[in-house]
């Protein structure tokens, strides 16, 4: 067969980029198939896959925003110290960005927030400050108070701020907004996003009301945060601890407009956590429990709106599972936070066609095997000695496992 020879012309990637940073932004939109079908939705569901991020979250658009701006207007410049109080995403954000460009990163955040979280962050050569789950956010034990001391302290340290800052929903306003806009065909009814600081929500529900004012903004918020309206709709529960990451809050950051958002729905850990590994084995799409929280938002709205075929909803995957390998997609973590089992038996969602039966059977395996390893002898084999020697030693002892040695 004759083949044309390999230039280096042609064996360079015509998608090649120059800049890591180029990797924020332009994510895809996904269609759902199988789990708006088990569900019973009629509505198109779509889900903006912000994983896909250079930095894994929808939180690298933000980090990226506040740094350019804060460069232009003078206020930072490379070799300075950014400080910032987060959930983890956000730090991992700039933290990212500040190695491309040259500053040092400071992150203050709760004990509470994944493993996976703090050795990416730790990987990126940021410094990390935990604090107590249970300090109240103006409390000085709080991660927003200790980084404001240590901007008080050190030389050349600032805060970029995400929770005030207004670059934070501009980013979604002028960058996520556009994308979907532009990847529905102008065709959205509905976006549906959790809120944190509440810059993903505001932003997108302002870019995108700017093209049609009847597109409805769906907030998702998890039970025990403040962050939905009408207040209301917070007292039940008000302060309870969740485990689901990155959305919620005990105060309403400035940058979060919580009357652009047409509905708010209040969210559960079990079924934030059961959506979401639902989404991981009917969809293929390795979330975080936060995006669970939104299709459950999704769910409720869909009904509530009477959304019908034809109509597209976009359902924002604010970021991945490499964040929580040993939180909700571990079945002991699980197990240990009373959340196991995740069968939704108890949930408001239909199942999947054979889901209970599968997730039973699963269940059954591990149990299973459980309770084979532990009853195990594993036998060794040493050469040499001949393979019929070897055969009688394996018959001798079926039930074991052995390994050669």
């Amino acid at each position: 067969m004759n083949m044309s020879p390999i230039t280096p012309e042609a064996s360079t990637p015509a998608n090649s980029i120059s800049n890591a940073i180029d990797l924020i932004g332009e994510t895809p939109l996904i269609r759902l198939n199988k789990l708006p079908k088990a569900l019973g939705i009629k509505c198109e569901v779509l889900v903006k896959a912000e994983f896909f991020n250079l930095g894994g979250s929808t939180k690298d658009r933000v980090a990226l925003r506040m740094i350019e701006e804060a460069e232009k207007a003078g206020k930072i410049k490379p070799g300075d110290t950014l400080i910032e109080p987060t959930s983890g995403n956000t730090g991992i954000g700039l933290a990212l960005i500040a190695v491309l460009k040259g500053y040092k990163t400071i992150i203050t955040l709760p004990s509470k927030m994944s493993l996976e979280k703090v050795t990416i962050l730790r990987a990126l050569g940021a410094k990390i400050i935990r604090t107590p789950d249970d300090a109240a956010w103006d409390s000085p034990e709080s991660h927003h108070q200790l980084a404001l001391w240590l901007q008080s302290v050190l030389p050349n340290a600032h805060i970029l701020g995400q929770f005030g800052n207004p670059e934070n929903p501009q980013a979604h306003e002028e960058t996520t907004a556009q994308e979907i806009w532009r990847q529905t065909k102008r065709q959205v009814t509905a976006i549906v996003a959790g809120a944190g600081t509440g810059g993903t929500i505001t932003g997108l529900a302002r870019g995108l009301k700017k093209h049609n004012k009847n597109i409805k903004a769906i907030g998702a918020d998890p039970r025990g945060s403040i962050l939905a309206a009408p207040d209301s709709l917070n007292k039940e529960h008000l302060h309870e601890p969740h485990q689901v990451e990155g959305i919620g809050g005990e105060f309403v950051p400035g940058v979060l407009d919580r009357n652009i958002v047409d509905k708010w729905y209040k969210t559960t850990d079990r079924e934030s956590f059961y959506l979401a590994r639902r989404l991981i084995a009917e969809e293929g799409l390795l979330v975080g429990g936060s995006s669970g929280a939104a299709m459950a938002a999704m769910f409720k709205a869909v009904k509530d709106f009477d959304f019908k075929e034809g109509d597209k909803v976009v359902v924002v995957m604010p970021d991945g599972i490499r964040n929580y390998l040993s939180k909700f997609a571990n079945d002991d973590w699980l197990k240990a936070n009373n959340l196991f089992p995740l069968d939704g038996r108890d949930l408001p969602f239909p199942p999947s066609s054979g889901t209970e039966n599968t997730m039973s059977t699963m269940n059954e395996i591990d149990d299973l095997s459980s309770q084979l390893l532990s009853a195990q002898l594993a036998l060794p084999i040493r050469p040499p000695g001949s393979c019929r020697e070897k055969t009688k030693v394996v018959d001798d002892h079926a039930h074991h496992d052995f390994h050669i040695v």
